[in-house]
């Protein structure tokens, strides 16, 4: 199996070691407490594994320690990888960032806009501009999430979503058309909402591929990054790797059975926002990419032009998410914080108050999964655990603590 195996010295690549192990310290204690059945962290520098630590079990219940290829429910962690097979179409020339989404997906032609009433009695009024591929990636399009504590959001649960999950049995076309067929919370391009967008945009990639989601992941991104543990399902054989699902509970996290047993099971329609299990050796491959300008061990699957783009702050006039997002939920802070094409932007450590590099970006998965990239420190942070929700505690903005006052060169 791949093994996180550090070969290096973290001195050599400016980490005191002393310091690194008190990410160890910290998570055992959530374990102790119960407050996570177990976890794992790799940190590494310029492309090498700088330190790894893990505690805890996969599967409290069943004994299961977490091990290095334990396969965990990323969620919203497909998200970046879905914005990276976007502009791999980007690069093929089949679409530009400023072409409205209608030219593929009719029930994006003529789009309305929520304006008052409930949500068995809408009001809208016709959208001033049609959502563009730039307003998917970016989650400026007037979509929400199921979710949400909105009108819009009330309609789609309305339709058939769960709330936690997608309308059984469809396929991602049908679900794109029950979300698009919906109003939309604002004008295209005015607000910023956490949205079901980045699943539109897995839907556009199908079209424009001619592949299933799943399918243009194997071959294009996958394959070619060693990513050989990712995937929409866990098949059964490897059942014992698959870490189990937890909620806060009165005295510790305990199991979240009916949500866990969906990632046994071949889904119909594929959720390029946030369905993909994943390991950490896996995902370590895709940050390193990343960090990499686009490349991995000969295989380049974005130019480096396109990744200095996507990790550019999008958002108008270069403003945070505190100036433009709705106040709703979503796996970022907003204050100091951008957004380019299929992450978030640290644009201003003391705004937000936090340690690490302008220019830092970043994504989580609503089990508390989280990961980053720090271009100008050249670090890749990634962390792993099977809680929900992923706002139960502030393990990352611990984790980017603990990680950065380990730097010592």
């Amino acid at each position: 199996m791949p093994e996180l195996e550090v070969q290096i010295d973290p001195a050599s690549l400016g980490f005191d070691e002393v310091r690194l192990e008190r990410i160890n310290t910290h998570f055992n204690k959530y374990v102790a407490d119960k407050k996570l059945s177990g976890w794992l962290a790799t940190v590494s520098r310029g492309g090498e594994l700088v330190w790894t630590g893990s505690g805890g079990h996969s599967n409290r219940e069943e004994g299961r320690e977490v091990t290095d290829d334990t396969i965990w429910r990323i969620y919203s962690m497909s998200k970046p990888i879905t914005s990276v097979a976007v502009m791999m179409m980007y690069e093929e020339g089949l679409f530009d960032l400023n072409d409205p989404a209608g030219k593929w997906i009719d029930s994006l032609k003529e789009s309305r806009v929520l304006i008052g009433g409930t949500a068995q009695d809408p009001k809208t009024e016709p959208a001033k501009s049609p959502i563009t591929i730039h307003q998917l990636l970016t989650h400026t399009s007037g979509l929400s999430y199921d979710f949400q504590d909105d009108t819009v959001a009330e309609i789609y649960r309305l339709n058939g979503s769960g709330g936690t999950g997608y309308r059984k049995d469809a396929t991602l076309a049908e679900l794109v058309d029950d979300w698009c067929n919906a109003p939309l919370l604002f004008h295209p391009g005015e607000k910023w909402n956490y949205s079901f967008a980045t699943d539109v945009l897995g839907r556009l990639v199908e079209i424009w591929s001619g592949m299933s989601l799943r399918e243009f992941f194997m071959e294009r991104i996958f394959a070619p990054l060693g990513m050989h543990d990712s995937d929409f399902y866990c098949p059964h054989e490897k059942l014992d790797r698959l870490a189990m699902l937890y909620v806060p509970g009165r005295d510790g996290a305990v199991p979240y059975l009916d949500l866990a047993v969906k990632a046994e099971k071949m889904p119909s329609g594929f959720s390029g926002g946030g369905g993909l299990l994943s390991t950490a050796y896996d995902y370590n491959r895709f940050t390193a990419m990343l960090l990499n300008a686009g490349e991995l061990d000969g295989n380049r699957l974005l130019s480096s032009r396109t990744v200095e783009l996507m990790t550019r702050n999008h958002l108008p006039n270069n403003c945070d998410l505190a100036s433009i997002a709705i106040d709703s939920w979503a796996e970022t802070s907003f204050e100091g914080i951008g957004f380019g094409l299929g992450f978030s932007m640290l644009d201003d450590p003391a705004k937000n108050r936090i340690l690490g590099g302008k220019g830092l970006y970043r994504w989580g998965g609503a089990a508390s999964t989280n990961f980053w990239v720090d271009p100008v420190e050249d670090i890749t942070v990634s962390f792993f655990t099977q809680l929900m929700p992923s706002s139960t505690y502030e393990v990352r903005r611990e984790l980017q603590t603990l990680v950065y006052q380990a730097l010592a060169d």
